[in-house]
């Protein structure tokens, strides 16, 4: 990746937060989406934002899933989906569970290893669209994605022409343990645990005795939280038991289409150290590894800086597969 951060804006820090706050998102007027509420097999739902937009015969389908309580209102998304109007793509965000601004109905929500949840969504979009799909992940929807692809392997081609993780942790041990330190643990988890947490609550007056609440409202770090809320209602052992099972790293040479995965080595959340080798990658894996960037940040320009480069060249090499 092409990649110089802008001097204004030294530091895994400043590039993360300013662009998430303060950077232009998208060059024309913002994206307009519209929602779709589906049923789940379980008899749940989820909501799915599709850029509001004409359609064309053989279009190309970019879909982008959002990172930890991420939104169709996230940076990101809206600069995604701006990258897509401009090329003349379809566009769609499917929210996991919980995330589109009502809380979903079964006892469980969302995590980082969600293959067979991606694969539905990914399914029926590749059933409703006759143009080619790709799809991209940002941050936890990225390492959910990567395992998507490698537990379909060779037959994830008939779904996916491509795939891209961003900024993903794709050794969930490493992340979850540096974003439970230091300024990391001040800044970013009071952050993440200050929308989960209530949602959790939420969950639990729905689902009574689904799990402690008294011991969650004690957590104070995404270790904590994943060990009594999002391990045991997703079917995993304790916290190492999942960030063991959901991590996408160790499986990557399972993947059989064309996959990038894009980390910036000063991301707060992603340690370099914990990052994938080419050897480890495989021959269908493209690594992207700028020296700066953040975590899904990549701003650019003079103040208050835009968010356009990331996508622009995520979205020429995802096109490379049409």
């Amino acid at each position: 990746m092409d990649y110089h951060a802008p001097w204004w804006l030294p530091g895994g820090h400043a590039q993360t937060i300013w662009p998430a706050l303060y950077a232009k998102r998208h060059q024309g007027p913002p994206p307009q989406f519209r929602r779709e509420r589906w049923d789940t097999p379980d008899g749940d739902f989820v909501d799915v934002d599709f850029l509001n937009a004409p359609t064309l015969p053989g279009q190309p389908l970019l879909v982008l899933f959002h990172g930890l309580e991420g939104n169709s209102q996230s940076q990101y998304v809206q600069a995604f989906a701006d990258q897509a109007r401009a090329r003349g793509w379809a566009f769609a965000m499917p929210h996991f569970r919980g995330c589109s601004g009502e809380l979903n109905l079964a006892p469980r929500a969302y995590h980082s290893g969600d293959f067979e949840e991606i694969g539905w969504m990914l399914a029926r979009l590749k059933a409703g669209h006759a143009g080619p799909l790709m799809a991209a992940g940002v941050s936890l929807g990225g390492n959910a994605l990567l395992r998507w692809a490698e537990e379909m392997g060779e037959s994830a081609a008939a779904t996916a022409r491509s795939v891209c993780a961003i900024c993903s942790p794709v050794d969930l041990s490493a992340s979850g343990h540096a974003i439970g330190r230091g300024f990391n643990r001040q800044v970013y988890t009071r952050m993440f645990l200050r929308s989960m947490l209530p949602k959790a609550m939420r969950k639990l007056a729905q689902h009574p005795g689904l799990f402690d609440g008294e011991r969650l409202r004690a957590a104070r770090d995404l270790y904590e939280f994943d060990n009594l809320f999002t391990a045991p209602l997703h079917g995993f052992r304790d916290t190492d038991d999942y960030w063991q099972r959901a991590s996408a790293k160790p499986h990557l040479q399972q993947i059989r289409i064309p996959a990038l995965l894009l980390n910036a080595l000063n991301d707060p959340f992603v340690p370099a150290v914990c990052l994938p080798t080419a050897a480890e990658a495989g021959r269908w894996v493209t690594l992207w590894q700028p020296a700066q960037g953040g975590h899904v940040g990549f701003p650019q320009g003079r103040p208050p800086g835009h968010v356009f480069a990331m996508p622009r060249q995520v979205c020429d090499w995802l096109a490379q597969a049409l």
